[in-house]
């Protein structure tokens, strides 16, 4: 016997991403502190987070693993994309928004940060499951 597929809502998929997104970038005014330690990675994998949560909105009834799959490979090919330094897509990541999507500059310790964000978000996505089915 196969388990209830779990469908996700995607309006709280979107009050959650917007919350999550408004952390991030209150992280990097200085509005959220998180240890200087951490530098910039904490909004990294938030960012990794807002890349789960897009593919779960697009994507309700996704099984979490795939959920966890498809959004590192999303993560992972756009800091990837970070080493292409053409002029057009420079260009592109002059815009405040484009920025922030695509960054700007390969950095491999991005990529653990988008593994802990992901997993976060992973974690989040698990314990909705669980709090519905006990509801």
């Amino acid at each position: 016997m196969t388990s209830p597929v779990f469908r996700r809502s995607r309006w709280l998929i979107a009050i959650l991403a917007l919350l999550v997104i408004a952390v991030g970038l209150a992280s990097r005014r200085g509005l959220v502190q998180f240890p200087a330690v951490l530098g910039n990675y904490p909004g990294d994998a938030l960012w990794a987070w807002v890349v789960l949560l897009c593919v779960a909105w697009v994507r309700p009834a996704i099984t979490r693993g795939r959920l966890v799959g498809v959004s590192l490979v999303i993560a992972f090919a756009i800091e990837f994309l970070q080493l292409y330094q053409a002029p057009w897509i420079q260009a592109v990541r002059a815009n405040k928004l484009a920025y922030l999507v695509l960054g700007n500059g390969f950095d491999p310790l991005d990529l653990l940060a988008y593994v802990v964000g992901i997993a976060l978000g992973a974690a989040v996505d698990w314990s909705w499951q669980r709090w519905r089915q006990v509801r």
